[in-house]
Protein backbone atom coordinates (compact mmCIF):
# COMPACT_ATOMS: atom_id res chain seq x y z
CA UNK A 1 0.00 0.00 0.00
CA UNK A 2 2.78 2.66 1.15
CA UNK A 3 4.36 1.70 -2.38
CA UNK A 4 1.44 2.74 -4.43
CA UNK A 5 0.86 5.89 -2.35
CA UNK A 6 4.18 6.96 -3.36
CA UNK A 7 3.89 5.86 -6.66
CA UNK A 8 1.09 7.90 -6.85
CA UNK A 9 2.43 11.00 -5.34
CA UNK A 10 5.59 10.88 -8.13
CA UNK A 11 3.43 10.43 -10.87
CA UNK A 12 1.53 13.27 -9.81
CA UNK A 13 4.85 15.16 -9.52
CA UNK A 14 6.30 14.37 -12.99
CA UNK A 15 2.88 15.04 -14.66
CA UNK A 16 2.83 18.88 -12.71
CA UNK A 17 6.26 19.08 -13.88
CA UNK A 18 5.49 18.38 -17.35
CA UNK A 19 7.70 15.53 -17.43
CA UNK A 20 6.98 11.50 -18.90
CA UNK A 21 6.27 9.13 -15.98
CA UNK A 22 6.50 5.92 -16.61
CA UNK A 23 4.56 2.90 -14.58
CA UNK A 24 5.52 -0.54 -15.28
CA UNK A 25 6.14 -0.84 -19.32
CA UNK A 26 3.33 1.88 -19.35
CA UNK A 27 4.59 5.56 -20.85
CA UNK A 28 2.22 8.41 -19.40
CA UNK A 29 2.01 12.01 -21.43
CA UNK A 30 2.72 15.24 -19.76
CA UNK A 31 -0.35 16.67 -18.59
CA UNK A 32 0.50 20.09 -17.11
CA UNK A 33 -2.91 21.65 -18.45
CA UNK A 34 -4.45 19.13 -16.68
CA UNK A 35 -3.11 20.02 -13.56
CA UNK A 36 -3.57 23.34 -13.59
CA UNK A 37 -6.75 23.38 -14.51
CA UNK A 38 -6.95 21.28 -10.96
CA UNK A 39 -5.49 23.76 -8.61
CA UNK A 40 -7.50 26.00 -6.33
CA UNK A 41 -8.33 29.37 -6.35
CA UNK A 42 -7.97 30.66 -2.68
CA UNK A 43 -9.29 32.79 -0.40
CA UNK A 44 -6.77 35.34 -0.86
CA UNK A 45 -6.44 34.60 -4.73
CA UNK A 46 -10.39 35.71 -4.60
CA UNK A 47 -9.87 38.59 -3.18
CA UNK A 48 -7.63 40.35 -4.86
CA UNK A 49 -9.77 38.88 -7.81
CA UNK A 50 -12.48 41.65 -6.30
CA UNK A 51 -10.02 44.79 -6.10
CA UNK A 52 -10.55 47.03 -9.36
CA UNK A 53 -13.91 45.27 -10.07
CA UNK A 54 -16.07 47.70 -7.79
CA UNK A 55 -15.70 48.90 -4.27
CA UNK A 56 -15.98 45.81 -1.76
CA UNK A 57 -18.33 46.37 0.76
CA UNK A 58 -17.04 43.99 4.00
CA UNK A 59 -19.63 44.69 6.42
CA UNK A 60 -18.14 43.26 10.45
CA UNK A 61 -19.63 39.86 11.54
CA UNK A 62 -18.26 38.27 14.90
CA UNK A 63 -19.73 34.92 14.58
CA UNK A 64 -20.23 32.08 11.71
CA UNK A 65 -24.26 32.38 11.62
CA UNK A 66 -23.77 35.96 11.28
CA UNK A 67 -21.68 35.67 8.47
CA UNK A 68 -23.38 33.29 6.73
CA UNK A 69 -26.27 35.91 6.72
CA UNK A 70 -24.01 38.52 5.29
CA UNK A 71 -22.86 36.35 3.08
CA UNK A 72 -26.66 35.59 2.01
CA UNK A 73 -27.39 39.47 1.58
CA UNK A 74 -25.10 39.13 -1.20
CA UNK A 75 -21.49 41.06 0.11
CA UNK A 76 -18.76 39.68 -1.91
CA UNK A 77 -16.47 39.92 1.33
CA UNK A 78 -16.34 39.64 4.73
CA UNK A 79 -14.96 41.39 7.87
CA UNK A 80 -14.07 40.00 10.62
CA UNK A 81 -13.81 42.86 13.33
CA UNK A 82 -11.64 42.89 16.53
CA UNK A 83 -14.11 44.92 18.33
CA UNK A 84 -16.52 43.17 17.30
CA UNK A 85 -15.18 39.78 18.63
CA UNK A 86 -13.30 41.40 22.13
CA UNK A 87 -17.03 43.19 22.79
CA UNK A 88 -19.02 39.77 21.89
CA UNK A 89 -16.76 38.60 24.97
CA UNK A 90 -17.58 41.61 26.97
CA UNK A 91 -13.88 42.56 26.88
CA UNK A 92 -13.08 46.30 25.76
CA UNK A 93 -10.99 46.69 22.41
CA UNK A 94 -7.34 47.11 24.11
CA UNK A 95 -5.91 43.92 22.00
CA UNK A 96 -6.13 41.69 25.23
CA UNK A 97 -7.54 38.97 23.08
CA UNK A 98 -5.05 36.15 22.46
CA UNK A 99 -3.87 34.82 19.05
CA UNK A 100 -5.38 31.68 19.86
CA UNK A 101 -8.98 33.17 19.91
CA UNK A 102 -8.96 34.78 17.19
CA UNK A 103 -7.78 32.07 15.31
CA UNK A 104 -10.06 29.66 16.55
CA UNK A 105 -13.01 32.44 15.57
CA UNK A 106 -11.71 32.61 12.39
CA UNK A 107 -11.48 28.91 11.63
CA UNK A 108 -15.00 28.76 12.59
CA UNK A 109 -16.42 31.75 10.73
CA UNK A 110 -14.36 30.78 7.67
CA UNK A 111 -15.22 27.26 7.24
CA UNK A 112 -18.84 28.38 7.10
CA UNK A 113 -18.71 30.90 4.34
CA UNK A 114 -17.65 30.61 0.70
CA UNK A 115 -16.37 34.63 0.25
CA UNK A 116 -12.85 36.28 1.45
CA UNK A 117 -12.45 37.04 5.02
CA UNK A 118 -10.65 39.65 6.36
CA UNK A 119 -9.33 39.25 9.89
CA UNK A 120 -8.41 42.25 12.32
CA UNK A 121 -5.50 41.11 13.75
CA UNK A 122 -4.90 44.18 16.17
CA UNK A 123 -0.59 44.60 15.98
CA UNK A 124 0.14 41.10 15.18
CA UNK A 125 0.02 39.96 18.34
CA UNK A 126 3.49 40.54 19.42
CA UNK A 127 7.03 41.49 17.37
CA UNK A 128 8.15 40.65 14.20
CA UNK A 129 8.37 36.88 14.82
CA UNK A 130 4.71 37.04 16.36
CA UNK A 131 3.57 38.46 13.04
CA UNK A 132 5.08 35.98 11.27
CA UNK A 133 2.93 33.19 13.58
CA UNK A 134 0.25 34.77 13.38
CA UNK A 135 0.22 34.80 9.73
CA UNK A 136 0.63 31.17 9.17
CA UNK A 137 -2.30 30.67 11.83
CA UNK A 138 -4.59 32.81 9.57
CA UNK A 139 -3.29 30.92 6.72
CA UNK A 140 -4.58 28.02 8.61
CA UNK A 141 -7.56 29.00 9.86
CA UNK A 142 -8.83 30.26 6.17
CA UNK A 143 -8.66 33.81 6.12
CA UNK A 144 -8.37 35.46 2.70
CA UNK A 145 -6.31 38.52 4.40
CA UNK A 146 -5.34 39.77 7.84
CA UNK A 147 -4.32 43.36 8.60
CA UNK A 148 -1.90 44.18 10.96
CA UNK A 149 -1.30 47.83 12.79
CA UNK A 150 1.29 50.46 14.23
CA UNK A 151 -0.17 50.89 17.70
CA UNK A 152 1.91 49.94 21.18
CA UNK A 153 -0.38 47.86 23.31
CA UNK A 154 -2.29 48.22 25.07
CA UNK A 155 -3.75 49.27 21.54
CA UNK A 156 -6.85 51.63 21.50
CA UNK A 157 -9.97 51.88 18.94
CA UNK A 158 -8.73 54.12 16.39
CA UNK A 159 -11.40 56.70 16.90
CA UNK A 160 -10.35 57.30 20.37
CA UNK A 161 -7.71 59.49 22.22
CA UNK A 162 -4.90 58.21 23.80
CA UNK A 163 -2.99 55.79 21.09
CA UNK A 164 0.22 55.51 20.87
CA UNK A 165 2.67 54.47 17.58
CA UNK A 166 5.74 52.24 17.16
CA UNK A 167 8.53 53.64 15.50
CA UNK A 168 8.43 53.24 11.40
CA UNK A 169 11.52 51.14 11.55
CA UNK A 170 9.58 48.36 13.77
CA UNK A 171 6.51 48.55 11.65
CA UNK A 172 7.84 47.75 8.77
CA UNK A 173 10.01 45.15 10.06
CA UNK A 174 6.92 43.52 10.87
CA UNK A 175 5.45 43.83 7.76
CA UNK A 176 8.34 42.35 6.14
CA UNK A 177 8.13 39.41 8.46
CA UNK A 178 4.68 38.75 8.13
CA UNK A 179 5.08 39.39 3.97
CA UNK A 180 7.76 36.66 4.01
CA UNK A 181 5.39 34.06 6.06
CA UNK A 182 2.22 35.05 3.31
CA UNK A 183 3.38 34.19 0.62
CA UNK A 184 0.73 34.35 -1.52
CA UNK A 185 -1.31 32.77 0.42
CA UNK A 186 -2.74 35.89 2.55
CA UNK A 187 -3.58 39.64 1.75
CA UNK A 188 -1.23 41.96 4.02
CA UNK A 189 -3.01 45.07 4.92
CA UNK A 190 -1.15 47.52 6.88
CA UNK A 191 -3.38 49.63 9.13
CA UNK A 192 -1.72 53.46 10.76
CA UNK A 193 -3.14 55.13 13.14
CA UNK A 194 -1.08 58.20 12.58
CA UNK A 195 -3.37 60.75 11.61
CA UNK A 196 -4.68 61.13 15.19
CA UNK A 197 -1.48 60.97 16.63
CA UNK A 198 1.09 62.79 14.17
CA UNK A 199 -1.17 64.35 12.00
CA UNK A 200 -2.43 63.72 7.89
CA UNK A 201 1.31 64.14 6.37
CA UNK A 202 2.61 61.46 8.64
CA UNK A 203 0.14 59.50 8.68
CA UNK A 204 0.69 59.56 4.41
CA UNK A 205 4.55 59.43 4.88
CA UNK A 206 3.83 55.96 6.77
CA UNK A 207 1.42 54.40 4.40
CA UNK A 208 4.01 55.05 1.34
CA UNK A 209 7.12 53.43 3.84
CA UNK A 210 4.51 50.41 4.90
CA UNK A 211 3.77 50.18 0.91
CA UNK A 212 7.51 49.90 0.18
CA UNK A 213 7.94 47.52 2.29
CA UNK A 214 5.92 45.11 0.73
CA UNK A 215 2.22 45.53 2.31
CA UNK A 216 -0.36 44.53 -0.66
CA UNK A 217 -2.84 47.24 0.94
CA UNK A 218 -2.61 50.35 3.32
CA UNK A 219 -5.57 50.78 6.03
CA UNK A 220 -6.01 54.64 7.11
CA UNK A 221 -7.44 55.06 10.25
CA UNK A 222 -9.75 57.37 11.14
CA UNK A 223 -9.57 60.49 8.74
CA UNK A 224 -11.63 63.08 9.36
CA UNK A 225 -13.08 64.23 5.98
CA UNK A 226 -13.49 63.42 2.43
CA UNK A 227 -10.72 66.04 1.86
CA UNK A 228 -8.15 64.17 3.78
CA UNK A 229 -9.40 60.51 1.87
CA UNK A 230 -8.92 62.23 -1.44
CA UNK A 231 -5.64 63.42 -0.37
CA UNK A 232 -4.66 60.12 1.34
CA UNK A 233 -5.32 58.37 -2.18
CA UNK A 234 -3.64 60.80 -4.16
CA UNK A 235 -0.35 60.43 -2.74
CA UNK A 236 -0.74 56.95 -1.64
CA UNK A 237 -0.44 54.77 -4.66
CA UNK A 238 -0.97 50.81 -3.13
CA UNK A 239 -4.67 49.83 -2.95
CA UNK A 240 -6.79 51.08 0.05
CA UNK A 241 -9.13 50.47 2.76
CA UNK A 242 -11.41 52.47 4.53
CA UNK A 243 -13.81 51.98 8.01
CA UNK A 244 -16.65 53.76 7.64
CA UNK A 245 -17.47 52.73 11.78
CA UNK A 246 -20.29 54.49 13.89
CA UNK A 247 -20.15 57.43 16.34
CA UNK A 248 -16.12 57.88 15.09
CA UNK A 249 -14.14 60.67 13.88
CA UNK A 250 -14.90 59.89 10.69
CA UNK A 251 -18.06 61.59 9.22
CA UNK A 252 -21.05 59.26 7.30
CA UNK A 253 -20.12 58.09 3.68
CA UNK A 254 -21.48 55.71 1.48
CA UNK A 255 -19.79 52.74 -0.39
CA UNK A 256 -20.49 54.73 -3.53
CA UNK A 257 -18.30 57.95 -2.21
CA UNK A 258 -15.61 55.74 -1.14
CA UNK A 259 -15.61 54.20 -4.54
CA UNK A 260 -15.57 57.76 -5.90
CA UNK A 261 -12.65 59.08 -3.53
CA UNK A 262 -10.45 56.02 -5.07
CA UNK A 263 -10.99 53.34 -2.37
CA UNK A 264 -10.93 49.59 -3.17
CA UNK A 265 -12.31 47.97 0.02
CA UNK A 266 -14.84 49.93 3.14
CA UNK A 267 -15.37 47.95 5.57
CA UNK A 268 -18.55 48.63 8.30
CA UNK A 269 -16.89 46.63 11.95
CA UNK A 270 -19.80 46.99 14.19
CA UNK A 271 -22.73 47.48 12.76
CA UNK A 272 -24.55 44.37 12.98
CA UNK A 273 -23.13 43.67 16.51
CA UNK A 274 -24.32 47.25 17.62
CA UNK A 275 -27.82 46.83 16.01
CA UNK A 276 -28.07 42.78 17.54
CA UNK A 277 -27.16 44.48 21.23
CA UNK A 278 -30.25 47.24 20.76
CA UNK A 279 -32.26 44.51 19.47
CA UNK A 280 -31.62 41.81 22.07
CA UNK A 281 -31.69 44.48 25.03
CA UNK A 282 -35.26 45.58 23.76
CA UNK A 283 -36.16 42.38 23.89
CA UNK A 284 -35.20 41.15 27.14
CA UNK A 285 -37.12 44.57 28.06
CA UNK A 286 -40.26 43.81 26.76
CA UNK A 287 -39.86 39.69 27.91
CA UNK A 288 -39.41 41.35 31.49
CA UNK A 289 -42.19 44.00 31.19
CA UNK A 290 -44.38 41.30 29.94
CA UNK A 291 -43.48 37.94 30.78
CA UNK A 292 -44.22 36.71 27.29
CA UNK A 293 -42.54 36.85 24.07
CA UNK A 294 -45.92 36.51 21.76
CA UNK A 295 -46.29 40.52 20.75
CA UNK A 296 -42.72 40.43 19.14
CA UNK A 297 -42.84 36.92 17.35
CA UNK A 298 -43.23 38.72 13.90
CA UNK A 299 -39.52 40.58 15.11
CA UNK A 300 -38.26 37.00 15.54
CA UNK A 301 -36.42 34.92 12.42
CA UNK A 302 -38.66 31.83 12.69
CA UNK A 303 -36.86 28.20 13.44
CA UNK A 304 -37.34 27.27 9.61
CA UNK A 305 -35.26 30.78 8.70
CA UNK A 306 -32.30 29.88 10.68
CA UNK A 307 -32.48 26.35 9.75
CA UNK A 308 -32.60 26.87 5.77
CA UNK A 309 -29.65 29.41 6.93
CA UNK A 310 -27.19 26.63 8.32
CA UNK A 311 -28.39 23.82 6.36
CA UNK A 312 -29.91 21.65 9.17
CA UNK A 313 -31.83 19.77 7.28
CA UNK A 314 -28.58 18.66 5.02
CA UNK A 315 -27.05 17.17 8.40
CA UNK A 316 -30.23 14.95 9.00
CA UNK A 317 -29.88 13.69 5.15
CA UNK A 318 -26.36 12.87 5.54
CA UNK A 319 -27.51 11.01 8.75
CA UNK A 320 -30.22 9.21 7.31
CA UNK A 321 -27.92 7.99 4.78
CA UNK A 322 -25.14 7.11 6.89
CA UNK A 323 -28.01 4.90 8.57
CA UNK A 324 -28.89 3.40 5.30
CA UNK A 325 -24.99 2.34 4.79
CA UNK A 326 -24.68 0.68 7.91
CA UNK A 327 -27.61 -1.10 7.82
CA UNK A 328 -26.45 -2.50 4.16
CA UNK A 329 -23.26 -3.16 5.48
CA UNK A 330 -24.63 -5.38 7.57
CA UNK A 331 -26.91 -6.87 5.82
CA UNK A 332 -24.01 -7.82 3.36
CA UNK A 333 -22.50 -9.27 6.28
CA UNK A 334 -25.00 -11.28 8.13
Amino acid sequence: MRDEVEHGVNLFSARFNGDVARSGDKHIAPARSVVARLVLVTKADALRRLIGKGIVVAPGVFSPSVAKLAEKAGFRALYFSGAGFSNLLALPDLGITTLTEVAQATRQIASQISVPLIVDADTGFGEALNVARTVQEMKGAGAAAIHIEDQVLPKRCGHLEGKELVDVDEMVKKIVAGKEAAGKDLVIIARTDARTVEGLDAAIERAVDYSKAGADMIFPEALESPDEFREFRRRVGAPLMANMTEFGRTPYMTAKEFEELGYEVVIFPVTAFRAMMKAVKETFAQLKAEGTQKMMLESLMSRKEFYDLIGYYRYEEEDARALRTAKRIRRRNR
